[in-house]
């Protein structure tokens, strides 16, 4: 893709009020009408079976999640997860949505814990619990 990604002023809120409300936990990003702008689709608390049954099957999204779990000590703890969604049948959509989430991965730089999910499995809570951890 030859142009550069932006982040719709929708967007830029909705992944600040995740980092700043306790009541937001979820971030959903898609491509715009417009060519290269992403923007929010669900801002909001959804738990881990919500988040999967959120995603579309046939569309790819780009997702922001803070996921709260214990540890093996029995803390709580809380990592953001940058999820690339990419089920099979989106696979037209590739390159441009993989341009987006690298320009996710430079903005959002604290977060480490990245993965690509092409299927809900992928996205299983012990899976994602294992990769935070």
């Amino acid at each position: 893709m030859s142009s550069p990604i932006a982040l719709s002023e929708s967007s830029l809120a909705a992944l600040h009020h995740l980092r700043e409300k306790r009541e937001v936990n979820t971030v959903t990003l898609r491509y715009a009408d417009v060519p290269g702008v992403l923007v929010a689709e669900i801002e909001g608390n959804l738990t881990h079976d919500e988040l999967v049954q959120a995603l579309p099957g046939d569309e790819p999204r780009l997702v922001l999640h803070e996921l709260s779990f214990a540890s093996t000590e029995g803390t709580r703890r809380n990592a953001q997860l940058l999820i690339f969604w990419m089920p099979p049948d989106a696979s037209e959509q590739e390159e441009e949505y993989t341009a987006g989430y690298s320009a996710l991965k430079e903005y959002l730089a604290d977060v480490h814990v990245h993965l690509t999910a092409r299927r809900t499995d992928q996205l299983e809570y012990r899976r994602l619990v294992a990769l935070a951890g």
